[in-house]
């Protein structure tokens, strides 16, 4: 990855800090084409290919959410390459100070969750609820972790409470299958496995139109799409 952007990758390391450390002199738009340009450079010099399919099923208008499966830490920088939107992220505590996912972090002013504070979640989740709302759009890992089963089917549960933002914004929920992203960076960090990785957006999910019990259980509804789709997928 390096050596095939040897000239562009000491430019592009300054660019993703000085953007990261001046996150309110760019535009969120100004932010994501820079974002754009840095993974896919990176995942053409590593020999990652990303194959995206659905882009037709996410909203025109802005003010929805991401719920995808997750395989690993590159699941984030696949989306930015395919995705002609921008959006932000809910993640983690954990993952805040990995190297250049932090930087990513801090350009899209993603919101790191400490899962073993209460108040500091549920404000997390009321900040990002009433952005939704005014039309930021956002990705949240509904598993909760990457998922280190040896089968990609094999999904984790789907966490209801990771749909709250979502039920309570009354937001599209975009359904997202990611495949074959496992272990890209985690093999050999920071090193990158060549790999294809398979991006399909599901058609949108409407909170307000499921039946009482479907949206009660939206997480394991989410959850059934995205295992049909990661079935088509394995076929």
């Amino acid at each position: 990855m390096v050596l095939r952007n040897i000239l562009l990758v000491p430019w592009m390391w300054a660019k993703l800090c000085y953007h990261a450390s001046h996150v309110d002199k760019y535009t969120e738009e100004e932010h994501y084409r820079m974002l754009q340009f840095i993974t896919h450079r990176a995942n053409k010099g590593g020999n990652v290919t990303i194959d995206a399919h659905g882009l037709e099923n996410i909203p025109k208008e802005n003010g929805f959410m991401f719920f995808p499966n997750h395989q690993g830490l590159y699941d984030v920088l696949s989306l930015v390459d395919v995705c002609p939107k921008p959006f932000s992220v809910v993640a983690k505590k954990e993952v805040e100070n990995v190297p250049f996912l932090k930087q990513v972090f801090k350009c899209m002013k993603a919101y790191m969750m400490d899962r073993n504070d209460i108040r500091q979640s549920l404000q997390v989740i009321v900040n990002v609820t009433n952005e939704v709302k005014n039309g930021r759009n956002y990705l949240i890992f509904p598993e909760g972790t990457r998922n280190r089963n040896e089968s990609e089917l094999d999904l984790l549960p789907f966490h209801e409470g990771s749909f709250k933002i979502a039920t309570k914004a009354g937001c599209p929920i975009v359904p997202i299958a990611i495949h074959n992203s496992a272990g890209i960076f985690e093999a050999q960090f920071p090193k990158m496995r060549p790999a294809k990785v398979i991006v399909e957006y599901g058609e949108p999910i409407y909170p307000d139109k499921l039946d009482k019990e479907e949206k009660r259980h939206i997480g394991a509804y989410t959850q059934n799409v995205i295992l049909e789709m990661l079935k088509e997928m394995n076929q």
